[in-house]
C-alpha cells in the first residue's frame, strides 16, 4: 500500500519549508504516523524529527447550470506535516 499520495505544494507550505524545516504531505487515511514516518525516511532519504495529522474534511460545493443547481462535495483526505532533523531537506523540484 502507498502511504504518501503526493506532495503539498503551496505558498504556506514552502515558507513552512524553508523557515521551519517541515513538509506536508497528502497520505492515506489509515495511515499512522510511524507508517508516514517510513515512508518519508526511505523515499526521500532524510531522518524525521515528528510527524503531524490532520483529517481535512470535504466542501459542499454548488453551480448553477442551464439544468439548475448542481451540489456536490469535495472528497476528505489526510493531511501529514513532517518536520525533519536539523540540516535535511528534500526538494520536490529537482525531478521536473
Amino acid at each position: 500500500m502507498e502511504i504518501l499520495i503526493r506532495p503539498i505544494v503551496t505558498e504556506k507550505m514552502t515558507a513552512q519549508g524553508e523557515r521551519y524545516n517541515r513538509y506536508g504531505f497528502m497520505v492515506q487515511r489509515r495511515a499512522t504516523k510511524q507508517q508516514i514516518k517510513k515512508a518519508v525516511e526511505s523515499l526521500y532519504n532524510v531522518s524525521v524529527d515528528s510527524v503531524n495529522t490532520m483529517v481535512c474534511g470535504g466542501k459542499v460545493k454548488s453551480r448553477f447550470t442551464k439544468a439548475g443547481a448542481i451540489t456536490g462535495r469535495t472528497p476528505v483526505y489526510k493531511k501529514a506535516i513532517v518536520t525533519l532533523a536539523e540540516g535535511n531537506s528534500i526538494d520536490f523540484y529537482s525531478n521536473i
